[in-house]
């Protein structure tokens, strides 16, 4: 039992620290500005990692309109996620010492990948989902602004083949479908 706790807060503490670093890789792309929530916190949240790595990265990548440095903080730590899950629950010890040294590396490096496609379509799915909610509640909001900068980029595709219904525009409804859809083939 205590062992399935630590793994529960060990996968939320990853989810939180690698969804903070796609974050701001995200809004970096979208040019928003980090002065205002959330990016104080993602900021804070992934500052510790996210800084050496632009020190360390070539000017070529750094100068780039993509914030490399985000992006491979997500994906070392989505790697690091798939370690110390491995360790925690001995699966590095048992399979190390039987002498499949590549097969356990591919398994850690796809686990880490299916981590870092699932914190990304998790995270897909709470800005798209606090968009709609916004949209029928307070669509003057300073949250609804932000979040529609957020997921416009995803919902405009949608919106030039989904026809708007009695006024009503489905495309976050369809993107949410698609997501959880995503979800599924991943699971």
């Amino acid at each position: 039992m205590l062992i399935r706790v630590l793994g529960f807060l060990l996968e939320t503490l990853f989810f939180v620290l690698i969804a903070a670093a796609l974050l701001r890789a995200w809004m970096n792309w979208l040019r928003i500005n980090m002065s205002a929530q959330p990016g104080h916190f993602v900021m804070a949240v992934s500052d510790w990692l996210v800084k050496p790595l632009r020190r360390v990265l070539p000017k070529a990548l750094a100068q780039s309109r993509l914030d490399w440095a985000s992006v491979l903080a997500a994906v070392l730590l989505a790697l690091i996620y798939a370690l110390v899950w491995a360790a925690l629950f001995g699966v590095l010890a048992a399979s190390w010492s039987s002498g499949f040294e590549l097969t356990v590396l591919l398994a850690l490096l796809g686990f880490a990948l299916k981590m870092l496609i699932r914190v990304t379509l998790q995270t897909l799915l709470i800005l798209v989902l606090g968009f709609a909610i916004l949209s029928w509640v307070q669509p003057g909001s300073s949250a609804y602004v932000l979040l529609a900068r957020l997921t416009d980029p995803l919902l405009a595709p949608l919106r030039r083949v989904i026809p708007t219904i009695g006024g009503v525009d489905l495309s976050a409804l369809v993107l949410l479908l698609l997501l959880q859809i995503g979800m599924m083939v991943l699971v």
